[in-house]
């Protein structure tokens, strides 16, 4: 048992990574199986169907996301300076070669049918980010948080999209001055 557990771990590790790299659509049962040294069965087993895989993977990333929004944020003692961190680390992110854009944006990219059992996923997600910045945007005093938070969510995902479009040379190396003078303006 532990064995085919270990085999379950490597099958996703490795979607993980091809996913996130080069696309959900690219990536093939035979790419996934090649790559992982599984076969095609024992992927099968563990994942019936290569849209369960994405699906498990983006779960993933959701739980990911905000274990590290709350790390970021944890010692943060107002919602401004929640959100001021998690754009500055958000900034230090995208400007890495480790990141190859969103997940969930990536996702609805390529599966742009709204009943895509991955697209309602990246869907559940961004509802509860943005959800999360306009509780911190009311937190900030703003005297409109639902517009903040929607301008720092459009923020948040073009940076996103920056990275995935232009790699480590992209606009987003001022982002955390521009979450900050929105946060600011919205507060005056």
């Amino acid at each position: 048992m532990k064995k085919d557990l270990n085999r379950k771990d490597k099958v996703f590790q490795t979607a993980a990574r091809l996913f996130y790299q080069n696309g959900y659509r690219s990536i093939g049962v035979d790419t996934l199986a090649a790559e992982s040294g599984i076969g095609k069965m024992t992927l099968y087993r563990h994942y019936p169907s290569k849209d369960e895989l994405i699906v498990a993977y983006l779960k993933a990333s959701d739980e990911l996301f905000w274990k590290s929004f709350d790390q970021i944020t944890e010692s943060a003692p107002t919602g401004r300076e929640k959100l001021l961190a998690f754009f500055q680390s958000l900034q230090d992110y995208v400007l890495t070669p480790a990141c190859y854009g969103c997940p969930f944006l990536n996702v609805a990219t390529e599966y742009p049918d709204i009943h895509y059992a991955g697209h309602q996923v990246a869907i559940d997600h961004k509802q509860s980010v943005r959800a999360r910045f306009r509780q911190l945007a009311q937190e900030t005093g703003a005297k409109k948080p639902d517009i903040l938070a929607d301008q720092l969510f459009l923020l948040m995902d073009g940076a996103y999209m920056a990275a995935r479009m232009f790699g480590t040379q992209n606009p987003a190396a001022h982002l955390a001055d521009a979450a900050q003078s929105l946060i600011d303006s919205a507060s005056k």
